[in-house]
């Protein structure tokens, strides 16, 4: 059943009066908070090619999310902390993340965006669940600053992935290092859907406003005897320029022409973005082999209020990545379309 833009906006807006006064507690660090945000999008998406699905014009949502997070100062030298946070897909009306909503190989989906436990000391800080990835923080983050559903999706590697256990060092005059180890059952049940364990680490060196890192994420066997992806990034902020570009390369066991993790495979993103008083503009081309191949990706935020973000984007890919048929996800991945484009004008509320 389709569900009117009306009706959607209607729930959307009550949902977020309903949930903006728990704003006033989302900025302790000592005791127990709550937090949330509402982002959804309005889009006209047309394939390069009509498979399964031609042109269309629908709500999606934009990673809503809402959490409840507490922290625990044992001593000076200890913190304890935990947090769980679930995903909104706003557009189906569902608690569930509206990229991985089940239904692809063995897992039921996304159900909670991060649920995890923590201890935090001048050593550095340990935690233990579904978490967001060091890989991803130190490679892939650097050129994520999209607003819309379409970000982050010009990477091989996952955002985040369950009963994951993970080490980030202190800063050591601008370095640090982070690992992380995941257990076959929660790396089967994340986007990747590979029956292994999963090992990262990653080193970033901070020094005045520029930022460079190096990131190995072994993905796990999959068959192909090794599954390991490289990663460098580097960043530069100038005043109101941000500037950055991350480079990929699998090496592995497999030549498969059109395989994901083809041996060699290479994903190349520059990004930059200018702040001019509330708006921010962005862009980034990307070269991502077997995963969306020529992107383009232009974009501007309007920061309103501090709670509330209005933005709009266009997004095109040469091959298929992260166009799917109406508020679809990973499960209706058709690469038979060939790419695509995508209109798109949203909004984000905080609370």
């Amino acid at each position: 059943m389709t569900r009117s833009p009306g009706n959607f906006l209607s729930f959307t807006t009550v949902l977020a009066l309903a949930l903006g006064p728990l704003h006033a507690h989302a900025d302790d660090t000592e005791g127990l908070s709550l937090y949330g945000s509402l982002r959804t999008q309005v889009e006209s998406v047309a394939p390069d090619r009509s498979g399964s699905f031609h042109r269309y014009e629908a709500l999606r949502d934009a990673y809503s999310r809402f959490g409840i997070q507490a922290a625990h100062s044992v001593d000076e030298q200890l913190t304890l902390f935990g947090q769980v946070e679930v995903p909104l897909d706003t557009a189906n009306l569902r608690v569930r993340d509206p990229y991985d909503q089940g239904g692809a190989g063995r897992s039921n989906g996304e159900r909670f965006r991060l649920a995890l436990l923590g201890a935090r000391t001048p050593l550095g800080t340990l935690t233990y669940g579904q978490q967001w990835m060091p890989y991803y923080n130190a490679i892939a983050a650097p050129v994520d600053m999209f607003s819309s559903y379409y970000s982050g999706f010009a990477t091989y590697t996952v955002f985040r992935v369950r009963q994951t256990l993970a080490y980030v060092s202190p800063e050591l005059h601008g370095l640090s290092f982070a690992f992380a180890h995941a257990d076959a059952n929660g790396n089967r049940r994340s986007t990747s859907r590979i029956d292994d364990k999963r090992i990262q680490a990653s080193a970033t060196y901070v020094f005045n406003d520029t930022r460079i890192a190096l990131g190995m994420d072994d993905r796990g066997d999959a068959g192909y005897g090794r599954n390991r992806l490289y990663g460098l990034a580097i960043s530069q902020r100038l005043g109101a320029l941000y500037l950055a570009a991350k480079y990929e390369t699998f090496d592995t066991g497999t030549k498969a022409a059109g395989s994901f993790a083809r041996d060699g495979n290479e994903a190349i993103n520059l990004f930059a973005s200018y702040t001019i008083g509330k708006n921010t503009i962005k862009a980034m081309l990307a070269k991502v082999h077997n995963y969306g191949e020529k992107i383009i990706h232009l974009g501007v935020d309007h920061q309103y209020s501090d709670r509330l973000k209005f933005f709009a984007e266009y997004y095109h890919e040469q091959e298929t990545a992260a166009i799917t048929d109406e508020r679809g996800g990973l499960a209706d991945f058709d690469g038979s379309i060939r790419g695509g484009r995508a209109f798109l004008t949203g909004l984000r509320y905080d609370f």
